[in-house]
């Protein structure tokens, strides 16, 4: 073992959450060092939530293209680029790359590059990337290493290199016929993008109907605009097996209610969930419990089971989302100063960026007959909001859910144009505990998406 370096504060993982407490901690004078194995600044602006957003943008601006006529703009044939739509989430990256490595240097954190694993409780050993090691100390000790894409245990799937999310966002051509097994969110996300993008798109999903944690009208919606863009959707379907390679040729067994079918396409992607990726990292070394998932087992100010450590981010079995990790630092942060900071009852919100884009925070539906909670509820279609008259953007819904015996709003679901951004005032009522009348009352600028939250809430029926 190398010589041991000391450190005030160690973070294993440059994910979201952990870069944000180093910067922090940095900046108020502590030597803080981040290990990252791979991508600097984590998943998050690398692989995962912004480079798919900026590639699902190109799909879209291809889809609006290929309807131009429609609002009185002639074109000519559609060809899509898509090396050109790599090389532009590329650069994307790069220029995020930048930032972090200008974000480091400013903050005096000091950024680590290569594989750590623990040697014993607050030391990790670093097999650095451009060779040697490095052995560190920290008084604290976070633990920040994310989440990986799923595999599932399908004869032939591992043995076909199948892709995930990181390898379809890598592509240079758009695949002839693409068979995604998983309809959750990535799913969803990518099997529209690449339908967009020209690819023959065959969705998979086992369960009954598509996101199956979403109310029944959600999922059917969303189905149904799946496939008003051509886009094959089988449900109830067990994957048996799998043949072939993805790339080339790969043949995806069925078991259906009605009986067995094979699926024939070039390209196979998986999103059938995620694991911690808590493995291998030298936890057992440490004193620090996982759960049965294999997520570090944490309190709700994030703090695990060995004394002076915490985890944030998807790691701690946080919800799987960037705007979580950054709650999680703030927490982790409150509490390492003294503070009081919880996970306990804050308000979480999410955005599919589908097109029309599917957000939600607060309860559902079926969340509240799970809590034997009476509610009212009101649903207005896109159709009925005056904006999507001049924009023709007229699929999906609004939904809220307010108590029955007071006013306050406790849940908002909507699919439809701008959805993650009427969501952020809903949520902003929500956390003021204003009744909503005040919203519903409210006069909010014409000719908006969310000037449909007022005839939305005015549909809710009085207090009993």
């Amino acid at each position: 073992m190398s010589k041991i370096e000391s450190f005030e504060t160690l973070i294993l993982g440059s994910g979201q959450g952990g870069k944000l407490l180093a910067w922090h901690l940095a900046r108020s004078g502590q030597r803080v060092g981040v290990v990252e194995r791979q991508w600097v600044g984590g998943s998050c602006p690398a692989v995962a939530c912004l480079p798919s957003k900026n590639e699902i943008w190109s799909a879209r601006v291809a889809h609006l293209t290929r309807h131009a006529a429609n609002f009185g703009a002639t074109t000519g044939p559609v060809v899509i680029d898509m090396a050109k739509v790599r090389d532009r989430k590329r650069s994307m990256v790069e220029r995020e790359v930048a930032f972090h490595l200008d974000a480091y240097a400013a903050s005096g954190a000091e950024l680590i590059m290569g594989v750590g694993r623990f040697v014993g409780p607050k030391t990790i050993e670093v097999q650095l990337n451009d060779g040697g090691t490095r052995t560190l100390r920290g008084e604290r000790v976070v633990i920040n290493v994310g989440t990986h894409a799923a595999i599932p245990d399908v004869p032939g799937l591992r043995a076909a290199n199948p892709l995930t999310h990181i390898g379809a966002l890598e592509l240079d051509r758009a695949p002839e016929h693409l068979i995604v097994l998983g309809g959750g969110y990535i799913g969803v996300e990518m099997a529209q993008a690449y339908r967009r993008f020209g690819s023959r798109v065959t969705l998979v999903e086992r369960n009954a109907r598509l996101m199956s944690r979403e109310d029944t009208d959600v999922s059917a919606e969303m189905l149904r605009i799946l496939q008003a863009e051509d886009i094959d959707v089988v449900l109830n379907a067990q994957t048996v097996r799998v043949e072939g390679r993805s790339g080339s040729d790969a043949r995806v067994v069925l078991r259906t209610p009605g009986g067995d079918q094979t699926l024939i396409g070039t390209d196979i992607l998986v999103a059938a969930g995620r694991v911690p990726n808590t493995a291998g990292i030298g936890l057992e070394r440490t004193g620090i419990e996982l759960d049965e998932r294999g997520y570090v087992k944490v309190n709700d100010k994030l703090q695990a089971s060995a004394p002076g450590t915490w985890a944030i981010g998807e790691a701690a079995g946080s919800p799987q989302f960037t705007h979580v990790s950054v709650d999680d630092f703030r927490i982790v942060l409150g509490n390492m100063e003294g503070g009081h900071r919880s996970t306990k009852d804050r308000l979480i919100p999410y955005t599919l960026f589908t097109d029309p884009p599917l957000a939600r925070v607060g309860l559902s539906e079926t969340d509240a007959k799970q809590a034997d909670m009476a509610v009212r509820v009101a649903t207005l279609p896109m159709s009925n909001v005056l904006r999507t008259e001049a924009t023709d953007e007229k699929q999906g819904f609004m939904k809220v859910l307010v108590g029955e015996k007071d006013d306050r709003i406790l849940g908002f679901t909507m699919i439809g144009s701008e959805a993650g951004e009427v969501l952020a005032a809903m949520q902003t009522a929500m956390i003021a505990e204003l009744p909503y009348p005040k919203l519903r009352d409210a006069v909010i600028s014409h000719l908006t998406v969310a000037e449909g939250l007022g005839p939305l809430l005015a549909k809710l029926p009085a207090r009993k």
